[in-house]
């Protein structure tokens, strides 16, 4: 009996070590890559790899981002939180902006360092670095000093990179590819010291070597090379791998000009096809496939600066066919490309309907591990629901989670349930028209957007005058939401600051979201 006892405790143990242990996991994001722009979505721009990674995993056709411009969005993937609790409460960081992350508040990567995974991104951050500063700006040693961030003290590694931050490893462009600086990091540490002003746009400091039509050829090198060493360990790791592609500057390299039919942003997004295919390929060759769950998303809906009326033209709907574009609070702005492989569990070929959004990553990688309910972090991850029950279930018609919170860049406000959407702004609150301040001067707009997606995809006919108890649902869930600091179950939390973005007008007909 005892011996019996004491091999069932053992089995137990390795059942329970193995479970422990999960697949590895790889997040790609690509940047400013609209729902239309890959292949198997209709468009026009060959996507072999993405096509494949469709094939071979499952495709959400209704997935979204927290927000319709980038920072937020990134904050969002890494804290499981809403990019508006935080305190940046609406547009984006430019270097040298302070972090909008908080080093007490658990990631991703720390969530699953602690459970001994390695952990390593490889890409653009965009999320503030922290820089030390100096107390007179440098000049350049070679040509002329021009543009910002010459006041960076580059021989110090930032105070708040990856490495504060839950990641065991960094591979890094500060930001956008079109801000400076233009440099690499290594974990945290900068690989050479900038000495010229370079840039597309925004110049600034740039070391002599850095080129941005390389950026995609670096980081798909350094991914591979950080999957091969991990692949040998008997920890499973974390790659996050967000691209600078194909947002501006759009450059592909020497190798891809050319390549598509449809201009520079064609070869672009081929370009950032390849980098999705070079982690395949060493996934594959490490014979780590088949346990790997790896997602690919993007960060917002494509931008106007790609020319979409032109590439409508030619038959290429970047966005496919929803309202707006990067910026925008319209579907264009925030509702992406989202593909899960994970062949040891998910269904290849397979599709599912149900909404869900990048902050969901954080629940269902712990959803995974058998974290969940009271072994969750109570103070981490209050706007991450898991979709694993989706990736086991294509046909699943329960709602994984109850709405979602869309954000535009100017800070407007969308709630969405069902297929309900009501946009707390007249206009786009973006880039497309009715842009922010002539649709608050054009008095003939309601302040309130109501659409029902299911019947009106386009979102043309606002329906507020017509569901006004639609309208009082939905601004309920809202105001609960911000107010209790969190849209998941467990105890109520703070934001760093109510959201003070909403309209006048919207104040006026609902006083309760001015909050304190």
């Amino acid at each position: 009996m005892k011996t019996l006892i004491l091999l069932t405790s053992i089995s137990a143990l390795i059942t329970a070590v193995i479970a422990q242990a999960g697949p590895n996991f790889v997040f790609i994001l690509a940047d400013d890559m609209g729902y239309g722009d890959v292949s198997h979505a209709g468009g026009k721009i060959p996507t072999p790899n993405l096509d494949m990674l469709r094939a071979e995993g499952m495709r959400f056709t209704d997935a979204h981002t927290t927000s319709s411009v980038c920072t937020p969005t990134r904050y969002g993937i890494l804290t499981g939180r809403y990019n508006w609790r935080s305190r940046l409460k609406r547009s984006v960081l430019f270097p040298p902006d302070r972090s909008i992350m908080d080093p007490e508040r658990k990631t991703i990567a720390g969530f699953l360092k602690n459970r001994k995974y390695r952990t390593c991104v490889v890409g653009k951050w965009h999320l503030g670095l922290n820089w030390h500063m100096l107390a007179q700006p440098a000049k350049a040693t070679t040509g002329p000093t021009k543009g910002t961030c010459w006041n960076i003290d580059f021989s110090k590694p930032p105070q708040q990179g990856p490495l504060k931050l839950g990641f065991t490893e960094d591979f890094l462009f500060p930001a956008s590819l079109d801000m400076a600086p233009y440099l690499y990091l290594r974990n945290d540490r900068a690989t050479a010291l900038p000495t010229v002003s370079k840039g597309w746009n925004r110049q600034g400091p740039a070391t002599p070597d850095f080129e941005a039509k390389n950026c995609l050829i670096d980081f798909a090198r350094e991914s591979r090379a950080f999957i091969k060493s991990s692949a040998t360990s008997k920890n499973p790791f974390f790659l996050y791998l967000p691209l600078t592609s194909p947002h501006t500057p759009i450059v592909p390299s020497k190798k891809w000009q050319g390549r598509s039919p449809l201009g520079n942003y064609g070869d672009f997004v081929m370009e950032t096809d390849w980098v999705v295919g070079q982690v395949m390929q060493e996934l594959a060759e490490q014979k780590v496939a088949e346990d790997t769950f790896l997602l690919f998303a993007t960060d917002n809906g494509c931008s106007p600066a790609a020319g979409i009326p032109k590439l409508v033209s030619q038959g290429h709907k970047p966005n496919g066919d929803w309202r707006g574009h990067k910026a925008d609070i319209y579907e264009g702005g925030h509702r992406v490309p989202f593909l899960v492989r994970w062949p040891a569990r998910v269904e290849a070929g397979s599709s599912c309907d149900l909404t869900v959004c990048t902050t969901d990553f954080f629940a269902t990688a712990a959803d995974i591990l058998g974290v969940r309910g009271r072994k969750f972090p109570q103070n981490a991850a209050e706007d991450s629901f898991s979709f694993l029950a989706a990736l086991d279930n294509p046909d699943l018609q329960t709602p994984t989670r109850p709405f979602t919170i869309h954000h535009s860049i100017n800070g407007s406000f969308a709630i969405r349930k069902g297929p309900w959407k009501l946009c707390l702004c007249p206009g786009s609150g973006g880039w497309s028209a009715p842009k922010p301040a002539r649709a608050l001067q054009n008095k003939s707009l309601p302040p309130i957007q109501l659409y029902n997606l299911a019947k009106d995809p386009a979102e043309t006919a606002n329906l507020q005058d017509e569901h006004p108890e639609v309208v009082r649902d939905l601004v309920d869930d809202l105001y609960q939401v911000i107010q209790s600091g969190r849209s998941n179950s467990g105890p109520p939390c703070s934001n760093e600051g109510w959201p003070k973005t909403f309209p006048r007008a919207v104040l006026e007909l609902f006083p309760q979201l001015a909050g304190e």
